[in-house]
């Protein structure tokens, strides 16, 4: 039996407190698979022979705090000393439908670990270390292949979502070609990707988005046929490789890069936009930050000179959407030389400066509310640009003024 060496989070006082009141609990999934690997290890599982309620009675005899986080499906979620540990009674499928699974409690290890989806997640091991691999997880980690455990068509249709998971899994721990009999089937089904929930897509997507080699598995997953059955517009991969390319080169990286990237595969115009986000049930905020991308109000083209570039960011008023904005124009369009200082030097300025008038200032020279003030406070905005962001409140005010009473004064001027 193959054997982990001794891990932080395994040997923590806290994880021995946990696993030694449960018993023959082990740890399975991502913890056992990312420490053979040699990656750190966030989120730790711990699978028990145990009911939720003989798992919760154990633990809190020992004062751990017990939360019933997914009580039906038999997890609970135990904290102690700030540690979180879900642990989940050993389970069998009795149903699936694609979404949902009815599911029998068992104390059968190898039931459980049946019903999983990748045979590298179907790994587990005691406290003391001793791994467990019912299915060559460990080979296919070697081999860097991402496998479905037993026939891939039957894992997939027990979950669809596990279908978007095999190219997120595959991303990150596959090698140069995925496995073929899971990529076909993944490609018969995608038709029924249709079925699923846009908040579970959207998660999914955007860890994928997040990961390793987006371009590279969209790129497959375009080959694959899902697309059409996902997001229609999402094929502009080549865009989304400079993409990444560029956001390298600036060091930008987290979880809110998913919608910028996303806008880059997006090839649609504003109601396309608009339906994509309404698919992957976007929130507010990530809608309109996806529609400010794909069909700005604003264009910026890195190639455009200074002027223009200060024109663009002073009417946008928002740093990180210019350089979005400029980051998926030059992914466009192809970057040369001297762009990203241009627009660098745009954005210290108009970081360092910002705007320092309002409507309160047109109101108070006796502007009435409507288009024309908004008009009035763009043209003071577009000269403030112009001189590159330094003149200061007194200044804009001033310059307000003048244009206030030149309007005023065209007015009176016979026809």
């Amino acid at each position: 039996m193959p054997l982990l060496p001794p891990q932080p989070w395994m040997t923590a006082p806290e994880s021995r407190l946990v696993m030694t009141a449960l018993g023959a609990a082990r740890f399975v999934g991502g913890c056992v698979r990312d420490a053979l690997l040699g990656l750190p290890v966030s989120d730790i599982d711990i699978a028990s022979p145990h009911p939720p309620d003989e798992v919760t009675r154990r633990l809190e005899a020992v004062r751990v705090r017990v939360i019933p986080t997914g009580i039906k499906h038999g997890t609970v979620t135990a904290v102690t000393a700030g540690r979180h540990f879900e642990i989940t009674t050993l389970r069998r499928d009795l149903a699936c439908d694609g979404r949902h699974a009815e599911i029998a409690f068992t104390d059968d290890w190898r039931e459980d670990a049946a019903r999983r989806d990748f045979t590298i997640n179907a790994l587990s091991c005691t406290l003391e270390g001793e791994v467990f691999d019912p299915f060559d997880g460990i080979g296919d980690l070697a081999a860097r292949r991402v496998r479905f455990i037993g026939r891939a068509e039957d894992r997939l249709r027990e979950d669809l979502l596990r279908l978007l998971r095999h190219f997120r899994f595959y991303a990150r721990y596959g090698g140069e070609s995925p496995d073929p009999e899971a990529l076909a089937a993944c490609q018969a089904l995608a038709p029924l990707l249709n079925g699923l929930s846009g908040e579970r897509v959207r998660a999914e997507l955007f860890r994928l988005l997040t990961g390793p080699r987006p371009a590279e598995v969209w790129a497959l997953m375009v080959t694959a046929g899902l697309p059409p059955h996902l997001l229609p517009a999402a094929t502009r991969v080549a865009r989304l490789d400079t993409l990444l390319s560029l956001e390298r080169h600036l060091s930008l990286e987290g979880p809110e890069r998913a919608v910028v990237r996303l806008a880059a595969l997006l090839d649609t115009d504003g109601a396309g936009v608009l339906a994509a986000a309404k698919r992957l049930r976007l929130s507010v905020a990530e809608r309109a930050r996806l529609v400010a991308l794909v069909a700005p109000t604003v264009a910026v083209d890195p190639r455009d000179s200074p002027a223009a570039l200060r024109r663009a960011a002073a009417a946008l008023g928002d740093g990180a959407r210019f350089l979005d904005l400029a980051l998926l124009g030059a992914a466009t369009t192809g970057s040369e030389a001297g762009w990203l200082d241009r627009i660098t030097t745009v954005l210290d300025g108009w970081r360092s400066a910002p705007f320092p008038v309002s409507g309160a200032d047109a109101l108070a020279l006796g502007v009435a509310p409507g288009p024309d003030l908004g008009r009035l406070l763009a043209d003071v905005r577009d000269w403030w640009a112009e001189q590159n962001f330094s003149p200061d409140r007194a200044a804009c005010t001033a310059e307000l003024g003048r244009l206030v009473a030149r309007r005023g004064k065209a007015r009176r001027s016979p026809a």
